[in-house]
């Protein structure tokens, strides 16, 4: 792989003619091969022309020769021609490899208010299909454009000396086919934008009806569902068959423009050479010559068609390229983080609702704190803005005295780990889904903390006792594991990261009493090591941390220990 290929992402150029100036030397070296190859049947067709006059002069000798000659320039041309395709083709290939490297990136970059703009279907659509039309944009687009400026040259080198009257008679449509071109571009960009859309609304139902596949069956909705479906597959299959009528049109009128002037040719040709002003090798090789520049001109709807749908995927892409992520990094690089967090006076809302007002409290490096409230109190969302997983504002959140705001987004989430409420898992092994913070988890020194982590979080018992053990993939989301088991493997996980401070949202809302205890214990000597930030509802989890904050309303309404607040009589 080039060195190019293997830069960061964050330095990898996404525009278009910036990736176009990047892949430069590729496309130089295939501009030459093309025009070695348009050389060389420049070449053939004037020699072509000396090889039939002498057969048909009898030069027996003189044609047998230029034959020989021409078949061996005929080889080196496809062998030319070979090369030219797959260095063009690679250079877009490689463009689509480092938009895709920069594209994944940015997701990941991306915070929660693009992800509620864009959903995981449109996503999925141009990660897949945009970038694929992009592709051929930069490798087969710009083949053909090079191709057919190369053909034009070379095709006139040969026809115009043989018989400019002629030349001018075969071009004679050439203008009504330019105009006819421009005026199926602009339609042709506007109607390819929207099936890429139309696309994308269709992939994000289905990715929607598999994801929810549950759900729908719950409520018995198959019925319903596939109504929707239809409805956003028919219009898909309108803007699709509206774009291909388009093509159609645009093919039809392209062929027949073509087809005149290939009468032209036969017909005026026929006259010239029954009058003896051009002979009949010329007229053969006239003949080929406007062959290759006609295959060009043939394609230049399909190339326009590709041009458009390129330029249409890439304004696509652009959208995602553009947005700008919730959350920066910030420029300090602290050498070490003992893990000292304080919080003042943290207010925050979405959108006009507040959800959080003036929170304040400290947490020394080796304590635990527990964050307790009903229902919709904002406890889930301090934990999200403590581990910058939301826009965290400035000068509210501070660690070893350090705004996180100031600090890499990777330092903070290093420090600060968060295990969420609802669990998450991907489609592998249970074992993996475990060890996912680990870069080797398949090494043995990480199997034994796999195990470890998993025991700790009263899970592994239960996954040794699947078909394949630790190796049983969980399939999409965990769907073979129950809701508690899936929390209890992202505890697990959350175990095995070894954060400064772990911060657990509610790890005991799917478990039973006995499970509880022992998750407690482990939550317990997670405490010995680390500090530990718990939010629950069980008041035997926050007895066991060091100090507890109540939460209603987004306000902090009492703090201390749990014998403190217990004997207040408060709302704790």
């Amino acid at each position: 792989m080039s060195h190019d290929a293997a830069s960061a992402p964050a330095s990898i150029p996404v525009g278009l003619k910036a990736q176009f100036r990047r892949h430069a030397p590729r496309y130089l070296v295939g501009l030459i091969l093309l025009g070695a190859y348009q050389f060389a049947q420049y070449w053939f067709d004037t020699r072509l022309r000396l090889a039939i006059n002498a057969a048909l002069a009898h030069e027996s000798r003189r044609a047998t020769i230029l034959g020989i000659t021409l078949v061996a320039v005929a080889c080196i041309g496809l062998a030319v021609r070979v090369l030219s395709r797959m260095t063009i083709f690679n250079a877009g290939r490689m463009a689509e490899y480092e938009l895709r490297r920069a594209l994944h990136d940015r997701l990941l970059l991306l915070g929660p208010s693009f992800y509620q703009r864009m959903s995981t279907g449109e996503i999925m659509s141009r990660v897949t299909n945009d970038l694929t039309q992009v592709r051929l944009l930069l490798g087969f687009g710009v083949l053909n454009v090079i191709n057919t400026v190369f053909a034009l040259a070379s095709a006139l080198a040969v026809v115009v000396p043989i018989s400019a009257k002629l030349t001018l008679a075969a071009l004679a449509p050439l203008p009504l086919l330019l105009f006819v071109t421009r005026r199926f571009s602009h339609q042709f960009y506007t109607r390819t934008r929207e099936n890429q859309e139309s696309l994308g609304r269709m992939s994000s139902r289905v990715q929607a009806s598999i994801a929810g596949v549950r759900v729908v069956r719950s409520f018995g909705l198959e019925a319903r569902e596939l109504e929707d479906f239809e409805r956003d597959n028919r219009e898909y299959l309108d803007k699709s068959l509206r774009l291909a009528y388009l093509r159609g049109s645009f093919g039809l009128v392209l062929q027949s423009t073509i087809a005149v002037g290939v009468v032209v040719v036969f017909w005026y040709g026929g006259s010239l050479v029954l009058s003896g002003e051009l002979d009949p090798g010329g007229f053969l090789a006239f003949y080929r010559a406007l062959g290759r520049l006609t295959w060009p001109l043939i394609s230049l709807g399909f190339v326009l068609s590709l041009v458009q749908r390129g330029r249409a995927s890439y304004s696509r892409l652009a959208e995602v390229y553009r947005a700008e992520p919730d959350v920066v990094d910030g420029s300090l690089a602290p050498t070490a983080v003992a893990g000292h967090l304080e919080v003042k006076h943290l207010s925050f809302s979405y959108g006009n609702h507040r959800v959080l007002e003036d929170v304040g409290f400290e947490l020394l490096p080796g304590k635990s704190l527990a964050i307790v409230g009903r229902t919709g109190s904002g406890k889930s969302t301090l934990a999200l803005l403590l581990a910058r997983l939301q826009p965290t504002p400035r000068g509210t959140v501070f660690l070893d005295g350090h705004d996180v705001c100031d600090l890499p987004i990777a330092t903070v989430r290093q420090t600060i780990g968060y295990a969420q409420q609802s669990a998450f898992l991907f489609s592998t092994t249970a074992g993996r889904n475990i060890g996912f913070p680990l870069d080797d988890p398949d090494s043995p020194d990480n199997e034994r903390r796999i195990r470890r982590a998993a025991a700790d979080a009263r899970i592994l018992d239960e996954l040794l006792a699947l078909p394949d053990g630790l190796d049983t993939v969980v399939g999409e989301r965990g769907v073979q594991l129950s809701g508690g088991q899936k929390q209890r493997v992202a505890l697990a996980a959350a175990f095995i990261s070894s954060p400064r401070i772990l911060v657990l949202d509610d790890p005991l809302s799917a478990v039973d009493a006995r499970t509880e205890r022992g998750i407690l214990e482990a939550i317990e000597r997670q405490s010995a090591e680390r500090s530990v930030v718990l939010i629950t509802h069980r008041v035997a989890a926050a007895a066991l941390c060091d100090h507890i904050i109540v939460l209603d309303e987004g306000r902090v309404v009492e703090q201390g220990t749990h014998a403190e607040l217990c004997a207040r009589g408060g709302l704790y």
